[in-house]
């Protein structure tokens, strides 16, 4: 019964946990970029994005108040306050401190120790110290206090606001996203109405050597883009284009051409015959029957083809490296933003994370809104 047509098959439970496995690798790493760009430094090197709803045991320096406010009490000399208070940090409940960083968990709350320089001091659990000496206390500076203590999950906005906002050419991404618009939104759409109209005449016009046009179409799928990178920099030279968006634009509109050509001519085979003959009989055009008949109906392909397009040239960095940027950096797309980011910022993952994710945001958005007519757009013209 397994092999009957419409009989459900037996392995489609193994179907089934592939393809959670596979969404659940795809989507893993997304939540953590996601969750991981509104934590803070000292949160992201303690614990794992999984762990951010909890709180978490971290490390913190903090200091008592400067020795001018200390008061005498008979013979001593003293300091009170909260260690929290004095650093203006969040409070949390301490567990264990000390005070030299080879040992940060030397006393328990409550415990008394000395100093070097001959201090007493006692820090309790909610944060409160006193610091006491035989004689008066000197210096600038507070005694300095490392305290392990169970802090609460917090999440900031801060990140986005230094990505986004700061005006830092070193850290902010709002230039390269819209450089980087500059360069997608028409890659996208030349392309496609390039493709759209040959791919029609490949499919219901008949011409000499159109079965040979359609063959080198399909040989051009195989063709590495590296190959043609610096034979087409220097034609670009060569005729004056240069190094700049129009340049980057006709680079990604022929890498993208083939597959193009090669989706939407499958697609546009495929629609019924008689809708195509009874147009012309009624007098349309060519491209009457292209504009009104042909392009609403390839919407699918159409859409299908946009997607990888946008994915593409959204994610690209070697055509931009090669056809965009220059060395004043007024033209650097996200992509080399980020490669930036890793050798300025390589131990700020908090700023890496949120970078990386307001670089996925728009495709995300993007393929979900159009993920619909993907599949539609793929396979057509596969089966009849």
């Amino acid at each position: 019964m397994d092999n009957i047509a419409g009989s459900k098959s037996s392995l489609s439970w193994a179907v089934n946990i592939s393809v959670v496995l596979i969404v659940a690798l795809w989507l893993f790493p997304t939540v953590g970029l996601f969750v991981s760009s509104f934590r803070t430094a000292d949160q992201i090197a303690t614990t794992g994005w999984w762990k951010a709803p909890f709180a978490a045991e971290q490390n913190l320096t903090l200091r008592t108040a400067a020795p001018d406010t200390q008061v005498q009490e008979g013979d001593l000399w003293v300091i009170e306050g909260n260690l929290f208070e004095e650093e203006g940090a969040k409070p949390a409940p301490i567990s264990t401190w000390g005070t030299s960083s080879r040992d940060v968990s030397a006393y328990a709350v409550g415990e008394t120790a000395e100093t070097r320089a001959g201090e007493r001091i006692t820090v309790q659990e909610n944060g409160d110290y006193r610091m006491e000496a035989p004689v008066q206390m000197e210096g600038s500076r507070g005694q300095r206090v490392f305290v392990t203590a169970e802090v609460p999950p917090e999440f900031t906005l801060a990140n986005y606001e230094q990505v986004l906002f700061s005006g830092n050419s070193t850290d902010s991404m709002a230039k390269a996203f819209f450089n980087t618009l500059t360069v997608t939104i028409p890659a996208t759409i030349i392309p496609i109405v390039v493709a759209a109209f040959a791919a029609y005449a490949l499919a219901w016009m008949d011409f000499p050597g159109r079965a040979l046009l359609i063959a080198f179409v399909v040989g051009l799928l195989v063709v590495p883009l590296q190959l043609a990178l610096i034979p087409l920099l220097k034609l670009h030279l060569q005729i004056g284009i240069g190094k700049g968006y129009l340049g980057t634009w006709l680079a990604h509109t022929g890498f993208g051409l083939p597959l193009a050509i090669y989706l939407l001519r499958n697609y546009m085979a495929g629609l019924p015959r008689d809708i195509i003959e009874n147009a012309r009989v009624d007098g349309a055009t060519e491209f009457q029957i292209f504009t009104k008949i042909i392009l609403p109906l390839s919407y699918p392909a159409l859409a299908s083809f946009a997607i990888f397009q946008f994915l593409w040239t959204w994610n690209d960095l070697l055509v931009a490296k090669v056809f965009l940027i220059d060395a004043t950096g007024q033209t650097t797309v996200m992509t080399n933003q980020i490669v930036e980011l890793l050798g300025t910022r390589g131990g700020n993952w908090e700023i890496l994370a949120t970078a990386a994710f307001v670089s996925i945001a728009v495709p995300l958005a993007v393929f979900f809104a159009m993920q619909r007519y993907l599949v539609r757009g793929l396979l057509a013209g596969s089966v009849k």
